[in-house]
């Protein structure tokens, strides 16, 4: 597969995740209509935003993606954060928020596929505002599309092509991960050889839409019998079928990662199926490899674009960094597409 399964349609993605999930199609089925947006807006006291930076999580990923880059030029563009929650940011004040600030010229963003990010892109819209989108994570071609016309900011070349195929309304630059980045200079102790008798941690990822929750079940185990790993849970495994799946295995024996801290503090190898940890392990210098009990072609496909390398063989090499750091990089784009001047 060349491309995202659906490069323009959002609807039909839609459509595609619900089908996956019967609990959450039956959801949709009953509910009438979904209750409008409402997130938290903050800024610095006084200030009229030309610039808006949303996010639907205060996940470490979007934290860095979005909330940092925005942060770095909020000294020169009068700038805003829409999230779900108030964000620890020295100086600022929240308030609830339905209505598009005026006077909105850049919305920055992970895209357009969760409700504040859509709403967002909604205001953007009728605003005529330049759309900045992020990527915040590997690249799949499960992957929601980016919104139209909009600035794509790329971990790699071969992601910004991959997004944009079939496309001639995507603008593309390669940034970087701010996430590697910051994995990359947080170096474990331990030898990236794959030499150690400690067992592997399984970054779980049970919550997903990608394969069939019996094909990942049946890769936790393989990978568990083989070498005794722990599992750590993705933070998304809180529904009902995921917390059974845990309390079984837990009563076979296979044990799980019950502190979850920050995945910069592992230092143990790592596998997972497709997980940013994977490549975040890497770049710390841990051993770290992907596995999946037969693995489709597209993610077959995956693993060689991101240069992750298959459990059995030698471990995944750290990730090449890019010359500027990513959320540098990110502000120094902002800047220039919102055309910031001296006497701004």
């Amino acid at each position: 597969m060349t491309g995202l399964m659906f490069p323009t349609d959002l609807d039909a993605w839609h459509r595609w995740q619900r089908s996956r999930h019967r609990l959450r199609q039956l959801r949709t089925l009953v509910r009438r209509e979904s209750p409008p947006a409402v997130g938290w807006l903050g800024s610095r006291p006084g200030v009229s935003p030309e610039l808006l930076a949303v996010i639907d999580a205060t996940t470490p990923t979007q934290l860095a993606s979005v909330i940092r880059p925005a942060l770095a030029v909020q000294d020169h563009i009068p700038t805003a954060v829409l999230a779900p929650e108030p964000v620890a940011v020295e100086g600022w004040s929240w308030h609830r928020c339905t209505e598009a600030p005026a006077g909105l010229r850049l919305v920055v963003s992970i895209g357009h596929h969760l409700p504040l990010s859509r709403l967002a892109d909604h205001w953007a819209d009728r605003a005529g505002a330049t759309k900045v989108v992020v990527q915040h994570g590997l690249v799949t071609p499960h992957a929601p599309p980016v919104p139209a016309g909009a600035e794509f900011l790329a971990f790699t070349a071969a992601d910004g092509e991959f997004v944009s195929a079939s496309r001639d309304d995507l603008s593309v630059a390669v940034i970087g991960s701010q996430l590697l980045w910051q994995a990359s200079r947080s170096r474990s102790s331990r030898s990236p050889s794959g030499d150690t008798d400690d067992p592997p941690v399984f970054l779980g990822q049970l919550h997903g839409s990608e394969l069939p929750r019996s094909v990942k079940v049946r890769t936790v185990e393989e990978i568990w019998r083989a070498t005794g790993a722990t599992y750590r849970p993705h933070p998304a495994e809180t529904d009902r079928l995921s917390r059974w799946q845990h309390r079984r295995w837990q009563r076979r024996g296979l044990l799980l990662d019950q502190e979850r801290g920050p995945l910069l503090e592992l230092d143990r190898p790592v596998i997972s199926i497709f997980s940013t940890g994977i490549l975040e392990a890497a770049a710390r210098g841990l051993p770290a490899w992907a596995h999946c009990s037969e693995p489709p072609r597209w993610l077959e496909e995956f693993w060689q674009r991101y240069g992750i390398s298959r459990w059995g063989d030698g471990p995944t090499p750290a990730p090449t960094s890019p010359p500027v750091e990513p959320a540098a990089a990110v502000a120094a784009h902002i800047t220039k597409l919102i055309g910031v001047t001296d006497d701004h």
